[in-house]
């Protein structure tokens, strides 16, 4: 018998931990390679962990609901092979080292061998001098808080392979402000026992209880509000938010889409909404404001080539996702169509992907869905910027024509686009803004499908 060793799965550059939301299989019960073994959640995306070999579960070493780190052991599967035999070519070894070679008397050795899930694809490390990486999250909390890049060198790391985590560099800032000039951290004891069992947490001091009185009801947040409420925290804290505002005559769009929609879906099978017409014009409206399409790290504007909008997504929960449409640029309004429906149905039927949420540039958030007429949405980190569209109503409004100005009864809509003042200006911001109400004011009422 060999045993091997099931790591938690790496999802994502920005990803250095995750929760454990459900077992499917337990000890005892037998796996087939790529069949689920469990499943969990990261601050982007909930995802099932396939099994990398055929086997039998012998320890499960963190219970549900538990927090691992990246790369930590979570599980041994015991297989029929030989320890000798090499895992299948999917999967893919968490070191170098070699597997111990068989004892000499012919009995298996029984040390596991520490297998990985496939990280995903074209994810562009941030590292140091010491080629040590640094998460995004960790970048900002140096930035905030002045931890220079020679001090955040010196923090002991006690994440896998001695990443500095969320915890590591807030420790040292609390640390600095105690007045303390050293740091004091201690790279965690790593035994030569074959399996590495779960370790126990520091003890956390208890949350103060909540008091209220009257007709109240306390409700707990749920593990994706918590993370949204961190995230939207840390964007305020990021960016000064400045948000500029425009009115658009959408007259003319909204009367083609009446007229084809019906004849739209019976032709592609796609039912068309406003949304994959509003990232028409964005991407539009990107490629004659290219800066727009950024982020910023510390002082260098990182302009991006490639233009990926996220569309914020409600699910069921009432909790939002902002899946991303890779390319938008590249794709014509069948394309886009497409895209958005398929986004947002796996959206609310949970079935997205972490690549499906990933290294989006530029969001779009439709507040027109709730009926409100405009917003002033908050930016997704690390974007510059995010458009907030708002509902569309019949109003009067001024026309000019031939024989003088008249008023009548137009489709109007308010675009709102908040953005990083660190970096784009009221000109850029306002500009861009301003072309993306005329790109939509533009439409071509005789465009064919």
């Amino acid at each position: 018998m060999a045993q091997v060793e099931l790591v938690m799965p790496k999802m994502g550059e920005s990803i250095i931990e995750a929760t454990i939301l459900k077992w499917v299989k337990q000890v005892g019960d037998t796996v087939e390679e790529d069949e689920t073994i469990l499943e969990i959640a990261t601050d982007k995306v909930d995802s099932e962990v396939p099994s990398p070999i055929s086997g039998t579960i012998k320890e499960i070493l963190y219970k549900e609901d538990d927090v691992v780190e990246i790369g930590k052991v979570i599980a041994i599967i015991e297989t029929e092979a030989s320890a000798s035999v090499q895992a299948s070519p999917s999967v893919v070894a968490e070191t170098p080292a070699a597997a111990p070679a068989p004892a000499s008397n012919g009995v298996p050795s029984s040390n596991p061998t520490p297998v990985a899930i496939p990280a995903v694809a074209g994810v562009a490390a941030r590292t140091d001098s010491k080629g040590r990486f640094y998460s995004p999250l960790v970048r900002n909390i140096a930035t905030q808080e002045n931890v220079s890049t020679i001090e955040l060198e010196q923090i002991t790391g006690t994440g896998a392979q001695g990443r500095v985590t969320k915890h590591d560099i807030l420790s040292y800032v609390q640390q600095k402000k105690n007045g303390g000039t050293t740091i004091v951290m201690q790279q965690p004891t790593v035994t030569a026992t074959p399996v590495q069992t779960a370790t126990t947490a520091a003890p956390k001091a208890a949350p103060k209880p909540v008091q209220a009185s009257g007709n109240v009801e306390l409700i707990e947040m749920d593990r994706m509000r918590k993370l949204i409420a961190d995230h939207m925290v840390m964007s305020k804290h990021t960016s000064p938010h400045v948000t500029s505002f425009v009115e658009a005559d959408v007259t003319d769009l909204v009367n083609w889409r009446n007229k084809v929609k019906k004849e739209f879906q019976t032709k592609h099978g796609e039912k068309i909404t406003f949304t994959p017409i509003f990232i028409e014009a964005v991407t539009q409206a990107i490629r004659d404001f290219p800066m727009i399409n950024a982020s910023v790290e510390g002082t260098t504007i990182i302009k991006k080539n490639d233009i990926n909008i996220g569309m914020a997504a409600a699910l069921p929960s009432g909790n939002l996702i902002v899946p991303v449409i890779k390319n938008a640029d590249h794709k014509n309004l069948l394309g886009l169509t497409k895209s958005v429906n398929d986004l947002a149905g796996r959206a609310r039927a949970n079935k997205l992907k972490p690549e499906d949420i990933q290294g989006g540039t530029f969001t779009l958030t439709n507040v027109g869905t709730f009926g409100n007429v405009m917003g002033t949405p908050i930016i997704n980190q690390p974007q510059v910027a995010i458009l907030a569209v708002g509902a569309i109503r019949k109003k009067p409004a001024v026309m000019e024509t031939e024989y003088g100005d008249v008023i009548a009864v137009r489709q109007m809509m308010f675009l709102s686009l908040s953005y990083d003042h660190r970096v784009v200006d009221g000109f850029l911001g306002g500009s861009f803004l301003r072309k993306v109400a005329d790109y939509l004011e533009a439409f071509d009422a005789t465009r064919t499908i």
